[in-house]
């Protein structure tokens, strides 16, 4: 059987059809489309405001700008995400910092996350945003992150870019019930893609009118922006500096498209978690374990091994499963272990379950399209390399 990726797409005729019915009209980039498709997603989440950018690290780095990050601010984020999600925080001139993740969960931990706060509220080194991570689409505990923000005072951007089509607490994510902002993510090996793209989403006003100001350019045509009156309908102002991190009407029909069947996928990608849960609960592995308070939309499916059971290391069981076409993938790599940030100090030590975690973890397949043969053949593979 050919190469069984770790996440891929699932685009049908109808997202062709759609894409093409745009590509045919008379708006290629910021149309009508992008609205619809910010207004459909808001709708599905429970938000009053969606914007849609052109990648979710755009979306995390307006988001930051709106919270009104700079410099001397502090960021404080997951060691266990993609860079991005300290990077806006570095865009933004802040310090970042980071805060150790629980063991079962692989999110923020609330205990470390509290603890931290005490101590740095002890020496003036609070942070003003946070941003906790819903890794492989599971939520953090975001009700008691809600009730530390508003004791603590500081921001709260739900990293989302896993986790669009789950919930927490009956809530679907991104409805920012508990939250300043969230973002999502739509990259092909995403639960839903516009190829590559976006969004924020936010139930407050001002932030609101921020995030469209910095996705271009902080041009406004809104006149009660303005620090004079227009001087005829042509007439804009640009009153911050912004970005150019707009998306197109073809990347929003794609999305809009997608989005129909959202509900379909999450519900495909449930399916594939409790057959791989089943088969694989007797091999020498850590099968991930949800909250119960939480419905996740399973971007990503991990295996921790139990080493001290296996006569194999974790590197030769990564590379035995790629030779054996099972595209196996490592999510992540502590943010803090990388070169970038050791210049301020950080080091290998300083958030050890984020990197006993990585010692261990491997994601295997796991995609809506993802057949019934493609998923038996993982599961021959996993266990005939680790019995």
């Amino acid at each position: 059987m050919s190469f069984i990726p770790y996440g891929r797409q699932d685009i049908n005729q109808n997202d062709i059809d759609a894409v093409i019915q745009v590509l045919q009209s008379d708006w290629l980039t910021q149309g009508p489309t992008i609205e619809q498709f910010e207004k459909k997603v808001a709708e599905y989440c429970g938000a009053k405001y969606a914007v849609a950018v052109n990648s979710a690290t755009s979306a995390l780095h307006i988001s930051c700008m709106a919270a009104g990050l700079g410099q001397e601010d502090i960021l404080w984020t997951s060691p266990n995400t993609f860079v991005a999600s300290a990077n806006c925080g570095r865009y933004c001139g802040a310090d970042v910092d980071f805060v150790d993740i629980d063991l079962r969960t692989y999110n923020m931990s609330v205990d470390k996350l509290e603890q931290k706060l005490i101590h740095a509220k002890n020496e003036g080194r609070l942070p003003k945003v946070v941003i906790p991570v819903h890794f492989s689409g599971q939520s953090c505990e975001m009700d008691k992150i809600s009730m530390l923000a508003k004791e603590y005072s500081f921001a709260v951007i739900e990293d989302a870019s896993h986790a669009i089509g789950g919930s927490y607490r009956n809530k679907k994510v991104g409805s920012c019930t508990f939250s300043d902002m969230t973002v999502f993510s739509f990259h092909p090996v995403k639960v839903v893609t516009t190829a590559e793209g976006g969004m924020v989403l936010t139930n407050n006003t001002m932030l609101y009118e921020k995030l469209i100001e910095f996705r271009s350019h902080g041009i406004t045509r809104n006149p009660g922006l303005m620090t004079e009156e227009m001087h005829g309908p042509w007439y804009y102002q640009q009153i911050s500096l912004g970005y150019n991190y707009r998306m197109t009407d073809i990347q929003a029909a794609l999305g809009c498209s997608q989005l129909e069947r959202l509900d379909e996928f999450v519900t495909r990608r449930q399916a594939i978690a409790g057959k791989y849960n089943r088969a694989l609960q007797c091999l020498p592995l850590v099968l991930p374990w949800q909250h119960p308070d939480t419905y996740s939309a399973y971007h990503l499916y991990v295996i921790c091994l139990e080493e001290e059971q296996l006569q194999k290391s974790h590197k030769q069981v990564f590379e035995e499963l790629r030779q054996a076409g099972i595209g196996v993938n490592l999510h992540y790599i502590p943010v803090h272990t990388q070169p970038y940030y050791a210049q301020f100090g950080f080091q290998w030590g300083d958030f050890p379950v984020s990197e006993y975690y990585y010692s261990t973890a491997i994601s295997i397949p796991m995609y809506a399209a993802m057949t019934e043969g493609q998923q038996d053949v993982v599961i021959k593979t996993i266990t005939e390399i680790l019995k």
